[in-house]
């Protein structure tokens, strides 16, 4: 293969991907105007359904047009030489390969992120404001920016020095360490995420003394899972919307709500809540996504090994030197179609555990509380209540809630 004729197999990658993905939005647009399931009818009033088909509507129209300006922007840095470019201004600023790689990164993905600032500037304070969903300050929204890239910068700076330092040494037998590195780095952050990085964003807080901490304790007791501690989250500064998540194994595990969430539910539904993600755990699903996460990885890696210092790669985006950071980006689009088709085994699995999990808090808890609070949490995030079945399989990681309801019922 000649490194033009592999430079049409990437745009015609970018072009493909993109135009399933917009045949998928258009289908499930088609959509927006169904009936509501009898099941879910009582989900909505009419004026709150009204609401909720516009704000889905403007969404997609809104999507649509990020998206196409994304694939605009993208088509045009691979037609206009736009890596060989920004490795050129790396180049001129440093001889180190990974100080180079560094630049050329930072570069790319921070000049990505300005260029999509002003959509999700207009994502938070027109559409997410104009539906009452956005409770975030200008101020905040881009400290929040500024934070993540200085995160972005520290983390992602040194994990990658980390592995551009084992490919000098070892070679295309870098992907081994580069492996047990992420392996490393994917448990401490599954076990410390709430504890380091969650702070730098958000205030997280000891459950106060009343009912619904001794609730949630009492039912913890019952089914023999350990809650020395319980968070709430002040999501609330930032959007309306509600939520609650389970992190951590072993002593630091650890269960965090959303005030959002206490806010918008009744006490046997934070309850029930508690016992859907007690399930996750109850069920190993942490464990068996961390495991199969770093398995993905690993294959990744070992794939990129033998592609990593290819000149076919660097020519097809008019870089005459090879190096890691050239080989990453063309892999990268190349392995495309890889990663989709292990992302809907991800999506797959993470369905199934849902069912397990909704499972789980029916036969240890209650079944109606769960429906009422799953209900509400779809109503208040004006939830789409009819999706394309083929939109749902392609990117949904949780059942409808149609679905949740009828095996919640059916379990009953």
């Amino acid at each position: 293969m000649t490194s033009q004729l592999l430079f049409y197999v990437i745009i015609a990658i970018i072009i493909i991907n993109y135009l399933i993905d917009k045949l998928l939005d258009y289908l499930n647009a088609q959509h927006f105007n169904d009936a509501v399931p009898p099941l879910l009818e009582d989900v909505y009033n009419k004026e709150e359904y009204q609401k909720s088909k516009k704000y889905k509507k403007e969404n997609y129209k809104f999507s649509t047009l990020v998206s196409t300006f994304s694939i605009i922007i993208t088509l045009a840095f691979f037609l206009f030489d736009g890596f060989a470019f920004v490795d050129k201004i790396a180049r001129n600023l440093s001889n180190n390969e990974i100080i180079i790689s560094l630049i050329f990164f930072g570069i790319i993905m921070i000049g990505s992120d300005l260029l999509t600032l002003p959509f999700s500037y207009y994502q938070n304070f027109v559409i997410e404001k104009k539906y009452g969903f956005n409770k975030s300050t200008k101020k905040l929204f881009f400290i929040d920016k500024v934070k993540g890239w200085l995160l972005m910068i520290v983390l992602g700076g040194a994990i990658l020095t980390t592995i551009m330092w084992f490919y000098q040494l070892t070679g295309k037998n870098f992907w081994i360490y580069a492996w047990a590195l992420v392996a490393v780095f994917s448990i401490f952050m599954t076990m410390f995420y709430s504890t380091l990085v969650v702070p730098l964003f958000n205030k997280q807080t000891l459950l106060e003394d009343g009912e619904l901490k001794t609730e949630l304790e009492k039912f913890a007791k019952k089914v023999g899972f350990s809650l020395d501690k319980i968070f709430v989250i002040d999501g609330s500064k930032r959007s309306t919307k509600a939520n609650a998540y389970f992190t951590g194994f072993g002593k630091k595990k650890r269960i965090v709500l959303y005030d959002t969430l206490i806010n918008d539910l009744e006490t046997d539904e934070i309850v029930a809540v508690l016992a859907h993600e007690i399930g996750h755990y109850k069920k190993n699903h942490v464990i068996f996504n961390m495991i199969a996460s770093i398995l993905l990885t690993g294959l990744t890696l070992y794939i990129l090994s033998f592609f990593i210092d290819s000149k076919l790669l660097a020519n097809a985006l008019a870089v005459e030197q090879p190096s890691f950071h050239i080989g990453l980006i063309a892999f990268g689009i190349l392995y495309t179609p890889i990663s989709e088709i292990t992302g809907l085994v991800m999506n797959y699995f993470s369905r199934m555990f849902e069912y397990q999990a909704d499972n789980y808090a029916k036969n240890y808890f209650d079944a109606k509380a769960l429906i009422t609070s799953l209900k509400k949490l779809s109503k208040n995030s004006l939830s789409n209540l009819t999706p394309h079945k083929t939109y749902v399989f392609m990117h949904y990681s949780h059942p409808t809630l149609l679905q949740r309801v009828q095996n919640l019922l059916s379990a009953s």
